[in-house]
Order: C-alpha cells, then structure tokens, then sequence
C-alpha cells in the first residue's frame, strides 16, 4: 500500500454501502482497546514530558540571554527549533484531549502553547486538523492535501495553475527547502485566520499572536545586531519547520489518496491511508508518539505511552480482517513520500493535461 495510487470510486451496491458505514469492525477493536486499559488519562506521564519541555524553553532563553550579541547564538538558534517542535506536538496532544479530558482546559493549554509560545493560532490549526482527521487523504475534503503549492495526486497535477503548476514540476527536489519556510507559513496563515467566521475567540488570539511577535522581534533585535537577529530567525525558524516536517510528513504522504465518491468504513478509511514508523523509544520522542500515525487516526485521544501498546492489537486485527497495515523506518518513510512528490508531478513534467 505504500506505492502511489488513488482509492477508486466505490462500486458496491448500497447494501454493503450500508453495512460499511455500521463500523461494526471498528466497535471490536474499540471493544479491544478498552478492555486493554489503553484509553486512561496518563498525568504522569504528561507532567514529566510537559515539564522537560518547559526546562528546555527555559534553558534556552536563559542561554540566549547569557551569550548575548554573538554569533554562538545561532546554536541557540537550532536547539530552540528542537524545543519549538516540541511544543508543537504538546499543542497538537492538548487538542486531542489526550492530555485532558475536559474542553475548558485543553482549550486554555493549547492556546498557552501554541498562541503564546509559538506564535500559531490554536482555533485556526485545530480547525484544519480536526478535517484532516475525518478525511485523511481525500482529495477534495482534507485540507492537509489541498494543491496550495504542492500537488499530492496525478489529477490535481492536471489541473493545477499558477504556483503549484510551476513547482510541482520538481516538487520532490523542492519539498525539504520549502520546509524551511513552514514556521512562517503558519503564522502567516494564523494571522490570516483571525478574519475567518470560523474563528472562535479571534480577539483572545490575536493578542496572543501579537505577544507573542513582539516578545519574539523585541528580544532579538534587542539583544543581537540586526545581520545576527536575521540570521538568528532563519536558523530558527527553517529547522522548526524541517522538524514538523519531518515528523507530520511521513505520517500520510505517499499513501494512497480518496477520490471523491469512495466510500470506506471508518476503520479502513484510517488504516489504508496512514503510515507507521518504526524506531524504538527515540523516535518516539523525535516524533511525540505520531509515528503510530494509525493507531493515532483511529483514537484521537489515546495518550501517548499507549500507542505503541495499541499498535500490537491494531496490527493483529488488522491481520484477522486482511486490511493492509503498513509501517516501515524512518528514512523508508520520507523515500516513500519523496517517491510519490515525484510520482504525481510527472504529468506537469510531461505536459500532459
């Protein structure tokens, strides 16, 4: 399942249509993982993580203090990249509630994180996220494969135009470059969000942004030169985003993709279109549990430290019913995905239509 390709329209007739849409295979599963203990709140564990965390911030900004106008700084520069993936991932956990089970704090902690510290619109994101999981990988209702720049199927490479036409070409070659502009790209994309109907507290979260920013430029520009605070920023930033990259993009990308008119059971929508990565406790934390990408998609909320326990039971029932289950390393994963970038670019290089 790992080679490009598109889940065909549906053909079967109503009836199954019927019985699909039951998600009678994913009650027993559900049934299963329950009775394993795998979906209990882990405060623990979230305190030792959230802390470490927070001690890293900390350490960092004390060391950017410490050093002042240097160019050493820019060491700084990349472990607060690491740092900042790190809250990334603490965002995306508070927003599934993994963390906690009420909506009131897992809304205060995520706009904390992600608002305040990293300078990304909570509501925004999870908005978007939130679409993303109830169609990964379809062409036209998950907005993680929107042809905004990138082109992630043959036949939004026949139609594209403009930018994405023009890079799709080569967008294999360009797509870890076009990483280091991430960070900026989504809080470009937050402040562009706060006009949006969508938007839930766009006052709350504007301020945020905005101390956020203020804090951020005041500090550089501050305490470094201005050649040193640009050079700060890129380092910063490009490794941010080559970081989320490198986690979030093995995850989906290369699987196959939904067209529209296919219709699959929840659990087989989840399965067929996500990635494992393999790798042991250092992926892991590299990954903050996401490379159990489908275990992820199929229980938003499990907690971290029990994917991996949820992965046995996945993978075996997976096995029971014949559903393709895939999960391989961490650098297959990314020739995977670099495979498929160029896959479906090919009708722009050939000029087909």
């Amino acid at each position: 399942m790992a080679n490009p390709m598109v889940l065909p329209v549906n053909s079967s007739t109503r009836e199954e249509q019927r019985e699909q849409q039951k998600g009678s295979d994913f009650s027993e599963l559900s049934r299963r993982i329950t009775e394993a203990g795998l979906l209990r709140r882990r405060p623990l564990y979230y305190t030792v993580r959230f802390g470490a965390v927070a001690l890293s911030l900390t350490g960092g900004v004390w060391a950017f203090l410490a050093l002042g106008n240097s160019w050493s700084q820019l060491i700084v520069a990349a472990f607060l990249a690491v740092v900042f993936g790190q809250l990334g991932l603490a965002a995306h956990d508070l927003a599934h509630r993994q963390v906690f089970t009420r909506r009131r704090p897992s809304e205060a902690g995520g706009l904390l994180v992600a608002n305040l510290l990293l300078g990304m619109s909570y509501g925004w994101w999870m908005n978007k996220h939130t679409r993303h999981h109830a169609n990964p990988n379809h062409e036209t209702k998950d907005p993680d494969v929107s042809p905004d720049i990138l082109v992630w199927s043959q036949r939004q490479a026949r139609k594209a135009k403009g930018l994405p036409r023009f890079i799709g070409k080569h967008q294999a070659a360009l797509f870890f470059p076009l990483l280091t502009l991430e960070g900026l790209n989504l809080s470009f994309a937050s402040f562009k969000a706060l006009r949006k109907a969508s938007m839930k507290r766009p006052a709350l979260e504007g301020t945020l942004l905005v101390v956020h920013f203020v804090v951020y430029f005041g500090a550089l520009f501050t305490v470094l030169s201005p050649a040193k605070a640009l050079a700060f920023i890129a380092v910063h930033q490009g490794l941010f985003g080559i970081y989320l990259g490198s986690v979030f993009a093995p995850n989906h990308k290369g699987m196959p993709m939904i067209e529209e008119g296919t219709r699959l059971d929840f659990l087989r929508r989840q399965v067929l279109t996500s990635r494992n990565v393999r790798g042991g406790a250092l992926i892991d934390a590299f990954m903050g549990g996401l490379n159990y990408q489908i275990e992820h998609h199929l229980f938003p909320s499990m907690p971290t430290p029990a994917l991996g326990g949820a992965q046995v039971i996945t993978e075996r029932y997976c096995a029971e019913l014949g559903i393709p289950y895939h999960q391989t390393g961490l650098l297959a994963s990314h020739r995977e995905a670099m495979r498929h970038l160029r896959s479906v670019g090919e009708p722009l290089r050939s000029g087909g239509n």
